[in-house]
């Protein structure tokens, strides 16, 4: 599932972010300002960040140029009022990959994030294929050959997201949120009781497996 970072300092214009998103699929996160933003991207991983230009605390243009500065590519759509090209010219200096006025059009919005996961490899394909193996997300089915196996959903979309991001760890408490939600009365021992049913699922399956990282977590490495 893709996760998306909202950060507005407008909570009607977060919730309203938050509800277009998440009714598009998209597992949503939402952050006040920048540093609150830099705080969150410590314990969730993020896909793509919507991102409102005048906040108190630190700006769209600086939490931008940090991410930049420290080496990240995250995708980053930057939402503003502001409409005269040099206030453009600004976002796309700090760093952002597109530019969108309020008030925006709900459809405009959803393509333009589309076409900013499609350029960063991160679309909704709903496929993956290693060598063989094909994750089918629709179907919740792993297949190799003539064989299918149909897994139950948090198993598939656990291994989807490994998957997805090969050789990333990912912490227990990340795939927790993103694949549970962060409101689950189920504690992070339930991925460890997940990642051992896959384990055990695909043992014989040379061409990827889950490794455990000490004191961190869990990636995925694909060995064709």
């Amino acid at each position: 599932m893709v996760s998306i970072l909202v950060i507005d300092d407008d909570k009607h214009t977060r919730l309203l972010l938050e509800t277009i998103l998440t009714q598009e699929h998209y597992a949503v996160t939402t952050a006040e300002n920048g540093l609150e933003a830099l705080r969150v991207m410590d314990t969730v991983h993020v896909d793509l960040a919507v991102l409102d230009v005048m906040m108190p605390g630190m700006d769209g243009y600086t939490f931008a140029e940090t991410l930049r500065n420290g080496g990240s590519d995250l995708p980053i759509l930057m939402i503003s009022a502001k409409q005269l090209p040099e206030d453009r010219r600004k976002g796309f200096l700090a760093g952002t990959d597109d530019y969108l006025t309020k008030p925006f059009d709900e459809q405009e919005l959803l393509l333009r994030i589309k076409a900013l996961l499609r350029r960063a490899r991160i679309a909704d394909e709903r496929r993956i294929e290693i060598g063989p193996v094909v994750l089918d997300y629709d179907c919740l089915t792993v297949s190799r050959g003539d064989v299918v196996q149909e897994l139950p959903q948090k198993e598939f979309l656990l291994l989807y997201k490994l998957l997805s991001y090969p050789g990333k760890i990912f912490t227990r408490i990340q795939l927790m949120d993103e694949i549970w939600g962060a409101d689950s009365e189920s504690g992070w021992e339930t991925v460890t009781v997940h990642i051992g049913r896959l384990r055990r699922r695909f043992a014989d399956w040379p061409e990827f497996s889950i490794e455990s990282v000490r004191g961190l977590g869990y990636k995925a490495v694909k060995k064709v």
